[in-house]
């Protein structure tokens, strides 16, 4: 484990809104299920740390009763993130439901990232939302860290393991800082 420095990538809030704006899109669906596309980048953030070493929207995740998912997204659509008036510009809770009023375009994600938010869209568009909450609960890092009635953040290091890069912690740690250092030098 880390000491002092970050234990996860810096979160992105133009690439999470772009991101749930591309899984949105690819439902079909003017209103979403907010836990579906949670559930969804979920899934895409994991098998983009597994294949690039990097999640597409960086963050902290979290292992709640309903799943594991990205704790700053949520707190985005309950409008209880420091970002949430620029997330409102583009995404309405309505109940269960995200309604997409604007698009947030898609020039803050790479070609391999909106690649793999189809991808995940395709893959896993015939599952139901029971379907999707049976697998993103099966994962090994949910399971760890889950305990019932709580949101417990689930260590990147846990995650890492669980996708069996393990082996790869000190590089990615130290990629996590340079990420960190420039965003604080040139602030983007």
């Amino acid at each position: 484990m880390r000491g002092a420095g970050m234990n996860t990538f810096p979160f992105d809030v133009n690439k999470a809104a772009q991101a749930i704006g591309v899984l949105h899109s690819t439902e079909h669906a003017s209103d979403v299920s907010y836990y579906r596309l949670l559930k969804l980048l979920y899934i895409a953030d994991r098998e983009s740390l597994k294949e690039t070493g990097r999640p597409i929207v960086g963050g902290n995740s979290v292992a709640m009763d309903k799943g594991p998912l990205n704790s700053p997204v949520y707190n985005l659509i309950k409008g209880e993130h420091q970002d949430a008036p620029h997330w409102q510009q583009f995404f309405n809770k309505n109940g269960r439901y995200l309604t997409m009023k604007a698009n947030p375009g898609t020039d803050e994600l790479s070609a391999k990232e909106i690649r793999k938010l189809h991808e995940i869209s395709e893959r896993l568009g015939e599952r139901d939302d029971e379907e999707l909450h049976a697998m993103v609960q099966g994962f090994p890092e949910y399971r760890q860290h889950h305990h019932e009635g709580t949101s417990t953040v689930i260590p990147l290091d846990s995650e890492l393991d669980a996708l069996g890069i393990g082996d790869k912690k000190e590089a990615i740690h130290a990629d996590i800082e340079r990420v960190a250092a420039w965003k604080q030098l040139f602030g983007g």
